[in-house]
């Protein structure tokens, strides 16, 4: 289990890279193209382009972050009225459909990408081949996949709950207001 351990490492710093560079970038060239155009009256039309195809990277790559921080959304309130070991059955549960579903989509984005797109289609101002900014949903969704197992490997096996730090918070403010409301 340590090649997990540190496969997972060497993931979340490639994501958390990727995204931090992503966004870096996309904001400068953005900002470059609001300063070309009212100092220069210059539009670069090619900024706007690749700032739209990092922006759509750096949130598909922020969605499998999130999957690592168990941040996504998801209605779990249904689990709490279940028996804890039930609500945890339940939940794995709801995460295998949840890469069911990813590894369906990992599958047909595949074959869109490599078998079905148009070698031809190419980026409209940059002129890069589509299939590379396609390319961007297999690796998304195998990744999110990896998380998803990968939070779940920590709850499930060695007992270490992984989640989104700002729900916990809110779940530490529930609880103090559940005890306050009981004391009064």
């Amino acid at each position: 289990m340590a090649k997990a351990t540190v496969l997972f490492r060497i993931l979340g710093n490639i994501e958390s890279y990727i995204c931090r560079t992503l966004l870096s970038v996309f904001v400068i060239l953005l900002f470059l193209q609001i300063i070309s155009r009212e100092l220069f009256q210059h539009s670069l039309s090619w900024t706007e382009e690749l700032s739209t195809y990092m922006f759509v990277w750096f949130v598909f790559f922020g969605a499998s972050y999130a999957a690592k921080l168990s941040a996504h959304n998801r209605v779990t309130f249904q689990f709490k009225l279940l028996p804890p070991k039930v609500g945890v059955v339940m939940e794995a549960i709801s995460d295998l459909i949840w890469v069911c579903f990813n590894c369906y989509f990992v599958y047909l984005s595949y074959d869109f990408v490599f078998h079905k797109m148009n070698l031809f289609w190419k980026s409209q101002t940059l002129g890069v081949p589509m299939k590379y900014i396609y390319l961007i949903l297999p690796i998304a969704f195998s990744l999110m996949t990896i998380r998803i197992l990968q939070v779940n490997y920590y709850k499930l096996i060695k007992g270490i709950d992984i989640r989104d730090p700002e729900s916990l918070e809110v779940e530490k403010l529930m609880d103090s207001d559940k005890q306050n409301s009981k004391s009064v």
